[in-house]
C-alpha cells in the first residue's frame, strides 16, 4: 500500500465549547462526530434504529466517537512500537502527551542504543527532544498507583530528578478515580495528529521482539533483572481519529489537576504532515475508527461502559471465528455473551490466547482463580467443542512460555478490536480504559487486512508463516481445527485448562471484590473483611508521624543551638546505637528489641519510623520488617495458645468478631488489615491466632501488607535524618511543615469520620 501524506486540508476541529458553569467537558464529549471526505467536522443524525443490529460501532452506545483515520497500522510487540516512537518523537513540533498505567523514566526504547545520537533513557531522551525544539512541550501522566504496586515500579516517580530537569517537560501522577480503580489507559499522542494506544506501557518488563528468544540479553529491566518473553499489540493512527485521542488526553491532563477551575477547552495545534514514519506501511487507509471508553462515575461525571458494550456486541456479531488475546479472562459480561453465542447452532469457534499462569502469587490467587471459574462455565455451555484456551510456548518441554499482555479481539474477518482493556470486570466498569475498533462490514479490502493481522498473530505464536495460517483456515474453515493442524515443534500454542491450586480453591467467592462487577463504595473494601470498619488507627498513625516530625524539630533545635543538648546529642545517640548494631550480635539485638517493643503494644508505626530514623531507609526497613514479622508471629502464637474464649475475655466481643472475620476471609483479610490499618497491630496478631487462620496465610499476608508501609515510613524517617544531622532553617521549616500537615490531616479525618458516624 502507498503512504499518502497529510495535507493542509486534513486539519480538524475537535474543540469543545466552554460553558462557565460546566465542571468539565464530558457532556460535550458525549456528542460523537463522524467525518467524511467533504466535511470532517460534519455531525450526522443518529443511525436508523432498524440498522442497529448491523451497525456494530454505535456512538453513545458502543463507542465515544466514530471517526476517520487517514492511516492506521498494527504494531506487534513492544520492540516495534518503541522503535517507531523513537523515530517520530524528535519530529514533534508543539506537543507530546504520554498517558500510562505505569511509566518508567529509566527504560530504553531501543535497548543497547538507537545510534541516533540521542540519550538512551526515556526521560533523558524526552528532555533532549525538548532541548532541540523551543516550541515543544511534553506532558507525562501516570497513574497514582496503589501501595500494593510500590515494589514493581520505579520508586517515588514524582521525585525522580530526570522528570524535572526541563521546565517544558511536565510529569504528573493522576489519582482522580474512585476507591479501588486505576487509570489503565496507555496512550501517546504527538502534535494532536498521530496517536498510539494498546496494551503497551512505557515501563519495565514490556520490551520484546516477535522472536521471544528465551535468553535475549536485551530483555532486562533497568535494574538489570531478566523477565520472561512478553507479547503485546499497539495500534497507531493519524488524521481526525488521532485528533479525537488528543482531545481525550488533553482532558485527562486537565482533570488530573486538583483545581476547582473549569478545564480549558481543547484547541488542536497545527497539523504536522511529516509525522507518519517511513518505516511503517499503513495496514488501513481512510478507515472509520470507533473509539470506546470505560470510565467510572466520579466527581459528578457519569459512568461510561462502552468498552463492555463493544465487546458484547462484537461477540454477538460472530459467525465463524472469535480470536482473543488477553492478559486476563474473568469478565462476567463477556463470559455470558460467549456462553450465549457459542451455545447456538451453528456457533463460532472461540480461541482464547492468554498467559500460562498469571504473573505473581497474588495474581494467581485472584485472577487465576476467577479465570478457571469462567473457563469452566464456557466449557459447560459449549455442546459442540468450539471453545479452546491456549498459552503460547517458546519451549513447552522446558516450561518457557510467553507472557501475553495484549488486549485484542478479532471477530471473523469483520471486527478488529485493540485497546488497553483487559477482559476482566475491572476494565469493563471500574478502571479508565480506551479501545479502538474497526468494523469492516462491506469493505472487502478491510476484511482482507483484518484476516492478515489475525494470521500474523497466529503465525507468531505457532512459529509458522501467515500464508500457512491462511491455508489452514481455508482448508478447515474454523479456527481451532486450523490451530491444531499447525501445532508442531517446541514453539506452539499449548491447550490450556487453568487449574486452581488447592490452597486457593476456597477463594472464588471471596476475591470478587478485587475484580468487581460494579464500582466499589468507599467503605466496601473494608466491609468485605472487617466486622466494624474504623479509621481510628489510620488517624492515630498520621498523628504519631506528625508528632514525631515536630518532636524532631524541637529536639534538633535543643541539641544544636542550646547547651542542654551537648551532653546527649542526637549524633552521639545514633552513633552508639549504630556501634551496637555493628557488633556480632548487634543486628539480632536490634531486631529482638524491636520485636519485644511491638509485643508490648508500642505503636508499630512509631517503631518503624524510629528504626528508619536511626539506621536509614534500607537498613532500617530490613530491621523493621524482620522485627515486625517476628512480633506478628509471636502474637499469632499467643492468640492460638490462649484460644478464642480467653482472647475474648481479655479484649472483648469486638476482637472476637474480628477473629471470626479473619477465619472466614483468611489471607486477603490479613493483607487488607495491614494495608489499611483498621485495627492495632498487636490486636490483629492475637485475633489471627485465636481465629485458627493458617500461619502461612497470616505470615504471608503480614509480609505483603506491611512491606510497602515499612519502606515508606523508613524512607520518611530517613529524610528527617538529614535535617537533624545538617540542620538549616529551611530544612527545619520543611520538617515542621510536614509535621503540622500530618497532625492537621489526622484531626481533619477524625472530624469527618465523627460527622459521618
Amino acid at each position: 500500500m502507498g503512504k499518502p501524506e497529510l495535507s493542509a486540508s486534513d486539519s480538524f476541529d475537535t474543540s469543545v465549547p466552554h460553558a462557565p458553569d460546566a465542571p468539565d467537558t464530558r457532556k460535550a464529549l458525549r456528542r460523537p462526530k463522524q467525518y467524511d471526505a467533504h466535511d470532517e467536522a460534519h455531525e450526522p443524525a443518529p443511525a436508523d434504529a432498524n440498522d442497529a443490529n448491523d451497525e456494530l460501532l454505535r456512538p453513545r452506545e458502543t463507542c465515544e466517537w466514530l471517526v476517520r483515520a487517514r492511516r492506521a497500522a498494527v504494531l506487534i510487540d513492544a520492540a516495534r512500537y518503541y522503535a517507531v516512537l523513537r523515530e517520530v518523537i524528535p519530529r514533534a513540533r508543539h506537543s507530546i502527551f504520554i498517558v500510562g498505567w505505569d511509566i518508567d523514566s529509566r527504560i530504553e526504547l531501543v535497548p543497547g542504543g538507537a545510534g541516533d545520537g540521542l540519550p538512551d533513557g526515556l526521560a533523558d531522551f524526552l528532555c533532549a527532544a525538548v532541548d532541540a525544539n523551543p516550541h515543544l512541550r511534553i506532558h507525562v501522566l501516570g497513574w497514582d498507583f496503589a501501595m500494593l504496586y510500590a515494589f514493581e515500579r520505579e520508586w517515588l516517580p514524582s521525585y525522580q530528578p530526570s522528570w524535572h530537569t526541563h521546565r517544558r517537560l511536565s510529569f504528573r501522577l493522576d489519582g482522580r478515580h474512585p476507591l479501588g480503580a486505576s487509570h489503565h489507559q496507555k496512550i501517546v499522542v504527538i502534535d494532536d495528529c498521530l496517536a498510539f494506544t494498546g496494551g503497551i506501557d512505557l515501563t519495565s518488563a514490556r520490551w520484546d521482539t516477535p522472536a521471544h528468544a528465551p535468553d535475549d540479553p536485551a530483555r532486562r529491566n533497568p535494574g538489570k533483572t531478566r523477565y520472561q518473553p512478553i507479547h503485546d499489540v499497539q495500534m497507531m493512527f493519524d488524521g481526525p481519529a488521532a485528533g479525537a485521542m488528543a482531545r481525550l488526553v488533553h482532558e485527562r491532563w486537565q482533570r488530573s489537576r486538583r483545581s476547582r477551575t473549569a478545564p480549558r477547552p481543547f484547541h488542536p495545534g497545527p497539523v504536522n504532515p511529516h509525522l507518519w514514519p517511513s518505516s511503517v506501511t499503513p495496514d488501513f487507509v481512510d478507515i472509520d475508527l470507533g473509539i470506546a471508553l470505560t470510565e467510572p462515575a466520579y466527581e459528578g461525571r457519569e459512568a461510561v461502559h462502552q468498552v463492555r458494550a463493544l465487546h458484547v456486541a462484537a461477540v454477538a456479531a460472530a459467525r465463524r471465528n472469535i480470536y482473543i488475546e488477553n492478559q486476563y479472562f474473568t469478565a462476567g459480561a463477556i463470559g455470558t455473551a460467549l456462553c450465549e453465542r457459542i451455545g447456538r447452532t451453528p456457533g463460532p469457534d472461540v480461541a482464547v490466547v492468554c498467559p500460562f499462569k498469571q504473573s505473581g502469587w497474588l495474581q494467581e490467587a485472584t485472577m487465576g482463580v476467577l479465570r478457571a471459574r469462567l473457563h469452566r462455565l464456557i466449557q459447560d455451555a459449549d455442546p459442540n467443542g468450539r471453545y479452546a484456551m491456549y498459552a503460547p510456548a517458546i519451549d513447552a518441554g522446558r516450561g518457557v512460555f510467553v507472557n501475553v499482555h495484549s488486549k485484542v479481539m478479532i471477530v471473523d474477518e469483520r471486527v478488529l478490536l485493540i485497546g488497553t482493556a483487559n477482559l476482566n470486570n475491572r476494565s469493563m466498569v471500574l478502571d479508565t480504559e480506551c479501545c479502538v475498533a474497526i468494523d469492516a462490514r462491506g469493505n472487502a479490502q478491510a476484511q482482507a487486512t483484518i484476516a492478515r493481522i489475525r494470521n500474523a498473530l497466529l503465525a507468531e505464536h505457532l512459529d509458522t508463516s501467515e500464508a500457512e495460517v491462511a491455508q489452514a483456515l481455508e482448508r478447515h474453515g474454523r479456527l481451532n481445527p486450523a490451530i491444531a493442524s499447525l501445532k508442531h515443534g517446541a514453539r506452539t500454542l499449548v491447550p490450556l485448562t487453568p487449574e486452581v491450586a488447592e490452597e486457593f480453591r476456597d477463594f472464588a467467592d471471596k476475591v470478587h471484590v478485587l475484580d468487581a462487577e460494579a464500582p466499589i463504595a468507599p467503605d466496601e473494601l473494608i466491609r468485605q473483611f472487617l466486622p466494624e470498619p474504623t479509621h481510628r488507627s489510620l488517624t492515630a498513625r498520621l498523628l504519631v508521624l506528625g508528632a514525631l516530625a515536630l518532636a524532631v524539630v524541637a529536639l534538633t533545635i535543643i541539641w544544636r543551638f542550646t547547651p542542654a543538648g551537648h551532653p546527649l546529642s542526637f549524633t552521639s545517640l545514633t552513633h552508639g546505637v549504630e556501634q551496637l548494631a555493628a557488633t556480632r550480635l548487634g543486628p539480632a539485638a536490634v531486631v529482638a528489641g524491636y520485636a519485644l517493643a511491638a509485643l508490648l503494644s508500642v505503636p508499630v508505626t512509631l517503631l518503624i519510623a524510629v528504626t528508619g530514623f536511626v539506621f536509614g531507609a534500607l537498613t532500617g526497613a530490613a530491621y523493621a520488617m524482620a522485627g515486625t514479622l517476628i512480633a506478628a508471629a509471636a502474637g499469632w502464637a499467643v492468640g492460638a495458645w490462649l484460644g478464642r474464649d480467653a482472647v475474648r475475655e481479655l479484649a472483648g466481643p469486638k476482637l472476637n468478631r474480628l477473629s471470626e472475620r479473619l477465619h472466614q476471609k483468611g489471607l486477603l483479610a490479613v493483607i487488607v488489615l495491614r494495608l489499611v490499618p483498621a485495627a492495632p497491630f498487636s490486636i490483629v496478631n492475637l485475633a489471627a491466632g485465636a481465629s485458627r487462620i493458617r500461619f502461612r496465610d497470616f505470615f504471608a499476608g503480614t509480609a505483603i501488607g506491611m512491606a510497602p508501609g515499612v519502606v515508606l515510613a523508613t524512607s520518611f524517617a530517613h529524610q528527617l535524618v538529614s535535617a537533624v544531622r545538617h540542620p538549616t532553617p529551611f530544612s527545619l521549616m520543611v520538617v515542621a511543615a510536614i509535621g503540622v500537615a500530618l497532625v492537621g490531616l489526622s484531626l481533619l479525618l477524625r472530624r469527618i469520620l465523627a460527622g459521618r458516624r
